[in-house]
């Protein structure tokens, strides 16, 4: 197991996180996708978030993270819908006039222990193919 610390914490946290669109539409599509990715990854970066595994469905995002418990993982999960939402609902219109939010509020949050990390990295791959 590899652990990670910052100035007085040592530590190993990895979560599970999965959430919908409003309505769970399917509207991560024709684009929307691809930009989600990126920008994922960009805020992942920016919050000193490490995203181990990420997968956008048309109606659900996967995502694999290992968050620094001192930032927690309700913050990071925030930001990412939050800049998110912004960026992809200003990029494409159609997204506004569909919906009037593009995240519901509610989201899917799991600890991840060292036995089953690979197992959820395999499932998480293989959302495409179900």
């Amino acid at each position: 197991m590899k652990y990670k610390s910052n100035h007085n914490v040592v530590y190993s946290c990895k979560y599970h996180v999965v959430w919908c669109p409003k309505y769970r539409r399917s509207v991560l599509i024709n684009g929307v996708d691809v930009r989600l990715k990126k920008l994922i990854i960009e805020t992942c970066k920016l919050l000193s978030v490490e995203l181990i595994e990420m997968e956008v469905m048309p109606d659900h995002v996967h995502l694999l993270l290992e968050v620094d418990p001192q930032f927690g993982i309700h913050k990071a999960i925030k930001r990412i819908k939050g800049y998110s939402s912004k960026v992809l609902r200003s990029e494409f219109p159609w997204l506004r006039s569909r919906l009037p939010t593009l995240w519901s509020n509610s989201y899917f949050v799991s600890t991840v222990g060292d036995l089953s990390l690979s197992a959820i990295k395999q499932y998480i791959e293989n959302q495409k193919y179900m």
